[in-house]
């Protein structure tokens, strides 16, 4: 499987850049991190919560977790993580446990974790357990307009 269509539009709709880093097998966002050789700290992880309002999409680096009752103050919402089943119809263009982090593309509010912002490369899941795509900090920023940046992850 290369870059899930939904990913692919959004990067050729925002002009934006990348390059595809094919790696062995993983089952985890540092498993990937390690496979294709690139700082854990500049994968960008996504998380996806919901309440009765919705969906949301919470972004840290891989190395980090999502704050969730944090996130849920500044939010004013009682979120909650998606289960499999949920997300196995919310990414039908992806495998299983590969969501690239671009919730507002799936028609998800995306909030961004500040570190991620500090960033001069960024590296994303493509959709499937094997490739990722790499990016300059600035074309991620580009891809993620008008996402909030909070500060939302623990270690």
């Amino acid at each position: 499987m290369d870059i899930t269509p939904t990913l692919m539009t959004q990067l050729e709709k925002q002009h934006v850049r990348f390059e595809t880093i094919h790696h062995d097998s993983s089952i985890s966002s540092l498993n990937t991190a390690h496979r294709a050789q690139i700082p854990a700290s500049q994968l960008v992880k996504p998380v996806v919560l919901h309440d009765a309002q919705g969906y949301v999409m919470a972004l840290v680096p891989s190395t980090r977790y999502v704050y969730i009752s944090k996130l849920n103050d500044l939010m004013h919402r009682n979120l909650v993580l998606a289960t499999e089943d949920e997300l196995v119809g919310l990414f039908n263009d992806c495998e299983t446990g590969a969501i690239p982090p671009i919730g507002q593309a799936y028609g998800m509010q995306t909030v961004i974790d500040c570190e991620l912002e500090c960033c001069n490369e960024i590296y994303i899941e493509a959709g499937n357990h094997e490739d990722v795509v790499h990016m300059s900090g600035n074309a991620f920023h580009k891809l993620m307009t008008d996402c909030a940046y909070e500060d939302i992850a623990i270690h």
